[in-house]
């Protein structure tokens, strides 16, 4: 089971730049997508289709060109979970879930701290989301957390971790949230594989970051400890241009 995660920033933008002739190479099973940036209805739906995506889910923000996401899917699942019920969360689109047999996948997209009012805004996302997985954990075990987290773990997945130490995404309580998190009961699938440095999944539109390698890794394929074994690999797909992000794949084997 091929899975991978893209932050797309903008799925209509994204298809201009070649991502279905990509995600036909790439083949994934499923692919959770973040930060679509439009509705349903604006989507070229019928290219998603003939790609071989016939089980295509999506969740848009209130307000539209913002936020959003979405899953596609080879195989029909058993349930979709719109949102997560938590009402300031689902203005903003930004959890969706499907569920088979064996586990379950979420897309998600967790608001950045460009500002204080906004990291105020994070910071209640991260509690509340906290307790909602914890909740979720108990009827659903095997669950597959794919998306664009607007965290760094840990100095290795910085660029320049002594710079960007008071800058959002970086902060201290932001970093303990994260290895909170993971140690309730989840494996950072790149990680389990890949201990070396300078593997990033977002680079600014600025400075030539993304030619000089100046990145920071935000976006995680989180796995449940209960499918560690189950892992077979993972990688981050930097070829992948469509976007500031680059795609990250996780494969499990069952």
């Amino acid at each position: 089971m091929k899975i991978i995660s893209y932050n797309v920033n903008g799925i209509r933008a994204a298809m201009r730049k070649g991502f279905i002739d990509w995600l036909k190479a790439a083949n994934p099973d499923i692919i959770c997508l973040q930060e679509i940036k439009a509705n349903f209805d604006q989507v070229e739906i019928e290219e998603i289709e003939n790609a071989g995506y016939p089980y295509h889910y999506w969740y848009s923000a209130q307000k539209k060109g913002y936020s959003g996401v979405a899953i596609l899917s080879k195989f029909k699942p058993n349930h979709i979970e719109y949102g997560t019920g938590i009402e300031y969360m689902d203005f903003e689109g930004r959890n969706i879930r499907i569920d088979f047999d064996d586990f379950s996948v979420m897309s998600l997209y967790m608001p950045s701290g460009t500002n204080i009012n906004r990291l105020e805004h994070k910071f209640t996302y991260m509690a509340d989301f906290q307790k909602y997985i914890d909740l979720i954990k108990t009827e659903i075990p095997n669950l597959i957390i794919c998306g664009d987290y607007n965290i760094c773990h840990q100095a290795i997945d910085i660029h320049d971790p002594i710079r960007n130490a008071k800058v959002s995404g970086f902060l201290p309580v932001e970093r303990e949230w994260l290895d909170r998190f993971m140690r309730s009961g989840f494996v950072d699938s790149f990680r389990h594989f890949n201990k070396e440095p300078h593997q990033y999944t977002w680079w600014s539109y600025r400075a030539n970051a993304r030619n000089n390698n100046k990145g920071w890794r935000i976006d995680y394929n989180l796995v449940s400890e209960t499918l560690r074994d189950n892992l077979k690999r993972a990688v981050i797909l930097k070829d992948a241009l469509h976007s500031d992000h680059c795609p990250h794949l996780v494969e499990l084997e069952f």
